[in-house]
């Protein structure tokens, strides 16, 4: 982020409130989230300049499967561990195993609401490979790599991953 940025988290600002992600798409869902925390600091910090909000959603799109799991892809078949395995059967008798992380960033500044994503694309492994990462980092091939996001140094993934693209796009706009 640029010197002249700060960033405060939830925690800093003392949102408490979990944000029901009713949306159907990406875009949807980081709408959601960043309008609600604006929408909370104009009622709980009116005489607080705010500067900007934003707000994140990701999810795994794979070819395949139409681009499932996509929005619902922390909560595809309940918990990590059943939403990899899930991956793992729907993909058990294709050969075309594609898929990309996608992250779409909501910034709302000056009453104005934009979105920015970022997008690595890479393949499913046939099955779970590293120790590393969370939700389907063990499955996850990035492009240009033969490790999966789970098996790959933290300095490396978060160098390369859908989320870092996704602020290195905001950056340009702020």
């Amino acid at each position: 982020m640029p010197a002249h940025v700060e960033i405060l988290s939830l925690h800093d600002i003392g949102f408490e409130a979990d944000i029901e992600e009713t949306g159907t798409t990406l875009e949807a869902n980081s709408a959601i989230k960043a309008q609600t925390i604006h929408q909370w600091l104009v009622a709980n910090q009116p005489n607080q300049p705010i500067d900007g909000v934003f707000a994140d959603d990701t999810g795994l799109e794979i070819d395949a499967l139409n681009g499932a799991p996509g929005v619902y892809t922390a909560r595809w078949a309940g918990e990590p561990a059943a939403n990899r395995r899930k991956a793992l059967h729907e993909l058990s008798n294709q050969t075309n195993r594609k898929a990309q992380f996608r992250t779409v960033i909501t910034l709302i500044r000056d009453n104005n609401q934009l979105q920015v994503e970022g997008i690595v694309r890479g393949s499913i492994a046939t099955e779970e490979r590293g120790e590393r990462g969370f939700g389907y980092d063990s499955l996850f091939i990035p492009e240009g790599h033969e490790k999966t996001f789970a098996e790959l140094p933290a300095e490396v993934k978060n160098s390369i991953s859908h989320r870092a693209r996704a602020l290195a796009e905001l950056v340009k706009i702020i």
